[in-house]
């Protein structure tokens, strides 16, 4: 497909979806998010995929929304455009997708990082939800994303003031999994996805499915939900192929099934 404000670069098992608006600092507008979900599940559905990174460039990943997208929109203009429901198809895409952030995650572009499975930080990322300076309040997850990963008082903290956490503080707070200087960042963020991507798919696609219900339901309910998933990975071929591998001493071949 041709994509006129992403970048799509396929390095099988991963690939690479890099925002491409550098004068605008990335800012996303409904076709940057069009695009960007669109190649996102066109990448999910590609059997030589493992595992993709979202990205923007050493200056911004994404610096919120276009605002003038919406300086003038009404509130029923707002809902049918529901423009945010991007934010959920990213979060419905199966295989892990890696945030590889550097500079400005700004509004948007913070809660599109945290849509994605793990972020990966350069030494420069800042992380902020600065809508309360706009007289409005995050929208696509910053309020409930933010506080589950950083806690309440953190959280309060950012969208009460719109302060950024640096990268360190991001990392420190459970925001962020690795921190890398910036001039390496992506090169260690697709070391990181080809890592995961070596690993078998189903078994991938199950813990990433395990780890988000710990977000959205009690613990006994996550529980069953852990349980289920792994009684169901010993009826898949690669269930055993590992578990064969492990007590022969060899690499696993995995099949996908």
């Amino acid at each position: 497909m041709t994509y006129e404000l992403i970048i799509v670069q396929s390095e099988a098992p991963i690939a690479i979806v890099q925002i491409n608006r550098p004068r605008q600092l990335n800012a996303l507008n409904s076709q940057v998010m069009q695009e960007m979900t669109s190649a996102l599940e066109t990448l999910d559905n590609d059997a030589a995929i493992g595992c993709m990174i979202v990205t923007g460039d050493e200056r911004a990943f994404g610096a919120g929304a276009d605002i003038k997208d919406m300086a003038d929109a009404t509130a029923v203009e707002m809902l049918q455009r529901n423009w945010i429901a991007y934010w959920d198809r990213i979060k419905h895409i199966s295989k892990p997708v890696i945030a590889a952030v550097s500079g400005y995650a700004v509004g948007g572009g913070c809660e599109l990082a945290m849509a994605c499975d793990l972020i990966v930080a350069s030494e420069s990322a800042q992380f902020s939800q600065p809508e309360i300076n706009l007289g409005v309040i995050p929208g696509a997850g910053g309020t409930q994303r933010l506080t589950r990963a950083i806690g309440k008082a953190k959280a309060m903290d950012m969208v009460l003031t719109g302060r950024a956490l640096s990268a360190r503080e991001a990392e420190a707070n459970g925001l962020v999994a690795r921190v890398y200087p910036t001039e390496v960042y992506l090169d260690e963020a697709k070391k990181l996805a080809r890592e995961i991507a070596s690993k078998a798919p189903v078994a991938l696609r199950f813990a990433k499915e395990s780890v988000n219900k710990a977000f959205e339901s009690p613990l006994a309910d996550g529980l069953d939900f852990e349980r289920k998933l792994f009684y169901f990975l010993f009826a898949t071929q690669d269930g055993h192929e590992g578990l064969k591998a492990f007590v022969e001493k060899r690499k696993p071949e995995w099949q996908g099934k």
